[in-house]
C-alpha cells in the first residue's frame, strides 16, 4: 500500500524540505495542511501553484490531499462555506491533488448537521467531479464514528464525495475497527493513522507506542489503498519532533502491511 504523511507534523516547514523528507524515507504522498503560515493554501497565485506542482513532479511525490479546515456541517449560512470549499477544490486541481479534506463540525444537533452537510455537498459535487477532485469528509467531531459519517454521506450519493477514516476518532467513539470499516467501506478513500497514550492523553506518540488498535485497523483495509500518518504537532508542543520518527514509522507500517 502507498504511504503518506501529513504536513501537520511539520508546521511551517518549506515545501521543498518536506518533499525531501518524504523521498528520503520512502513515502509516496503528502497530505497538505492548507492553513495560514503553511506553504500550501488558497492564497497562492497561479504561478506559485504551478511551481508547487512542478516540485511534486520532480520529487515523484503525490500531493494526496489538500487538508482544509472547512466545517461542511457547521451551523450558519451556506455561502461562505461553499466559497471556501470551491477555493480549496481549485487549489487541489491546480496542484494535481485527488482529494480535499473537510471536517463535519455539525454542532450539537447531529441530524441538522447531517442535512446541512448533504445540501452543501450536493451543491459542489459536480464541480468537484469536473475538476477531477473528490471531497472527503473525515471521521471527526460531530460525526466521529463510521456510522455517523455513513449517515451523512448517504445524503450525497455522488462519486465525488467520500470518506476519510481517522482511526483515532472512530476509536474514541467506541466503534471497533471492523464496525467502522463496515460503515465506511462503500465510500472509503483512504485512512489516517496515528497513536496516543489514552483517551484522556492525545499527545501524539510514535506509531506502535500507544494504545490505538492499528494492526486491527489495517487488516480491515483492501489493497491497494493509501495510508497516511497524521501527527498533530501544533496542538501538542511537548510531543517529540516528527521528522526523526519518519523512518521508524515507515518501517512499522511496512511491517504491519506485510503480515
Amino acid at each position: 500500500m502507498p504511504l503518506a504523511f501529513s504536513t501537520l507534523g511539520l508546521p511551517g516547514h518549506p515545501l521543498g524540505a518536506v518533499l525531501a523528507l518524504a523521498a528520503e524515507h520512502g513515502y509516496q504522498g503528502l497530505e497538505l495542511r492548507a492553513a495560514p503560515g503553511e506553504p500550501v493554501h488558497t492564497g497562492l497565485t497561479s504561478a506559485e501553484r504551478r511551481a508547487a506542482a512542478r516540485r511534486f513532479a520532480a520529487a515523484a511525490i503525490t500531493p494526496l490531499t489538500v487538508a482544509s479546515y472547512i466545517g461542511i456541517a457547521e451551523p450558519g449560512p451556506d455561502a461562505p462555506v461553499l466559497a471556501d470549499l470551491r477555493a480549496h477544490l481549485h487549489l487541489a486541481a491546480d496542484l494535481g491533488a485527488p482529494y480535499v479534506r473537510v471536517f463535519p463540525r455539525g454542532g450539537s444537533d447531529t441530524l441538522e448537521g447531517t442535512r446541512t452537510a448533504g445540501r452543501r455537498l450536493l451543491r459542489l459535487a459536480d464541480t468537484a467531479a469536473d475538476l477531477g477532485v473528490t471531497i472527503l469528509v473525515e471521521t471527526h467531531d460531530s460525526h466521529r464514528s463510521g456510522a455517523a459519517l455513513a449517515a451523512l454521506l448517504a445524503t450525497t450519493p455522488h462519486p465525488s464525495v467520500g470518506a476519510l477514516w481517522d482511526v483515532l476518532h472512530t476509536w474514541l467513539s467506541g466503534e471497533t475497527p471492523a464496525e467502522t470499516y463496515h460503515h465506511l467501506a462503500p465510500r472509503l478513500a483512504y485512512t489516517q493513522v496515528k497513536d496516543v497514550a489514552s483517551p484522556t492523553d492525545l499527545t501524539p506518540l510514535p506509531l506502535g507506542a500507544g494504545t490505538l488498535p492499528l494492526p486491527t485497523c489495517l487488516t480491515q483495509l483492501p489493497t491497494p489503498t493509501w495510508i497516511s500518518w497524521e501527527y498533530e504537532a501544533p496542538w501538542h508542543p511537548t510531543a517529540a519532533p516528527f521528522a526523526p520518527q519518519l523512518a521508524a514509522g515507515h518501517a512499522y507500517l511496512t511491517n504491519l502491511l506485510s503480515r
